[in-house]
């Protein structure tokens, strides 16, 4: 009797650990698509830069709302590409229609995951296009295993962490910053 008490034992062990695993899982998951594209944004350690240019913008508000959107948002690193003059003009008052261009730039109506974007390559022999809020297209191509995107206008960023799963979106961290023309 001994020694079937023993396996008896680690089976309800096992059982129980499984069932708080999941449980835990579950709830962390759960804690994670309850989080907006701001509310991660603002949490976030490598976008600061981009936080301060949708506060200027007056972007907050859209960014935790319902959605669905794609953020394609360019790190700290990405904007240390760019002159600090470019960005302190840009975060200038005057300047914030423009501004409110330059981050809708960046923004997908709909949640495209990578494996969404990727479909789309497949089905358009290798290039997807994708229209930004602002108006424009951005070219989805690959580079080896990267996703890059490309705007009219020549600009190009490789995505460099890919579907970051919001409760109102999917957030894609890029390399560069991609400009509209008239910036």
């Amino acid at each position: 009797m001994k020694f079937l008490a023993t396996p008896l034992s680690l089976l309800a062990l096992l059982t129980s650990l499984t069932t708080f695993s999941q449980t835990s899982l579950a709830s962390v998951n759960n804690d994670l698509l309850k989080k907006t594209i701001i509310r991660s944004t603002e949490e976030s350690q490598i976008h600061k830069t981009l936080l301060a240019v949708v506060k200027a913008a007056d972007l907050e508000e859209t960014l935790a709302g319902d959605g669905p959107f794609t953020i394609f948002a360019p790190s700290d690193g990405a904007f240390k590409k760019m002159s600090e003059d470019k960005i302190a003009a840009l975060l200038r008052p005057e300047n914030k229609r423009a501004l409110q261009s330059f981050v809708t730039y960046h923004i997908v109506a709909g949640n495209l995951t990578a494996s969404k974007i990727l479909k789309a390559m497949c089905r358009g022999k290798g290039i997807a296009s994708l229209t930004t809020v602002q108006g424009n297209e951005l070219l989805a191509t690959m580079d080896g295993l990267d996703i890059v995107l490309t705007d009219c206008f020549g600009n190009i960023a490789r995505i460099t962490s890919a579907d970051a799963n919001q409760s109102n979106g999917v957030i894609h961290v890029i390399d560069s910053v991609i400009l509209p023309n008239q910036l």
